[in-house]
């Protein structure tokens, strides 16, 4: 799964990646957490790239909802399934994006408590994970927009920690994923494949979704901590 992640890098990076302007409120997030607001990229034909940044909730809440609360339960949506689950099938045909992020966490059982990780690429650049958007309008009229980040099983350097992962989309995968005619869209959600991951232990501190600063991100001891190369039992988030 994916239940928690961060998006600290320069807004002119993200500008350039994903070919959008706007955002100028973007302020780094060490700790993303599920029914927060957080940046997605989606198609805008009033924008001058097609493509606009936006803050929408993250928790996905179907059009066909009662009451937004189920979205605390949609932050993910399984890779093998989304194209056929009712909560996430008209979003997946119709309402694709791209959530910005150059960092997430998952946890580990360990001795004396479940051990936070953080994932990032070698380099430290931003990227995106495939994800879902959905817009919902509740009995008294108030209007919601939300999303879901795809998750797949994990690659074989994060399957020690965790046995899914989201999906990390390519650069040059982004137009394509965020064209809902593509009908080749579900090749897209698939493990990442590049060695360039970079694993290090966090602090317990990013536990708390009270806690959004830099100590949440920062390596134990070191940013070499070893991940264990022989699978254990696999960590769910709290």
């Amino acid at each position: 799964m994916c239940g928690r992640y961060s998006l600290t890098s320069p807004l002119e990076a993200v500008r350039r990646l994903f070919d959008v302007t706007g955002g100028g409120n973007l302020a780094p997030r060490f700790n993303i957490a599920p029914t927060q607001g957080a940046a997605v990229v989606r198609l805008d034909p009033a924008a001058p790239s097609g493509r606009a940044l936006d803050l929408l909730i993250w928790g996905l809440v179907p059009s066909w909802a009662k009451e937004a609360a189920i979205g605390s339960r949609l932050i993910n949506a399984r890779a093998e399934t989304v194209a056929e689950k009712p909560s996430f099938r008209a979003a997946f045909g119709r309402r694709r994006c791209l959530v910005p992020a150059d960092g997430f966490y998952e946890w580990q059982v360990a001795p004396g408590g479940k051990q936070p990780y953080r994932i990032t690429l070698s380099d430290g650049r931003p990227f995106a994970f495939a994800g879902l958007w959905e817009h919902w309008q509740g009995p008294d009229g108030a209007e919601l927009e939300s999303f879901t980040i795809i998750t797949t099983e994990a690659n074989p350097q994060l399957r020690p920690i965790h046995h899914r992962m989201p999906v990390i989309l390519a650069a040059d995968a982004h137009a394509r994923w965020l064209d809902h005619e593509d009908p080749g869209g579900l090749e897209l959600l698939r493990p990442y494949a590049g060695e360039d991951l970079q694993v290090f232990a966090v602090s317990r501190r990013v536990n708390s979704p009270k806690h959004d600063d830099p100590e949440c991100a920062a390596p134990v001891d070191d940013a070499t901590t070893p991940v264990p190369t022989e699978p254990t039992a696999q960590g769910q988030l709290f």
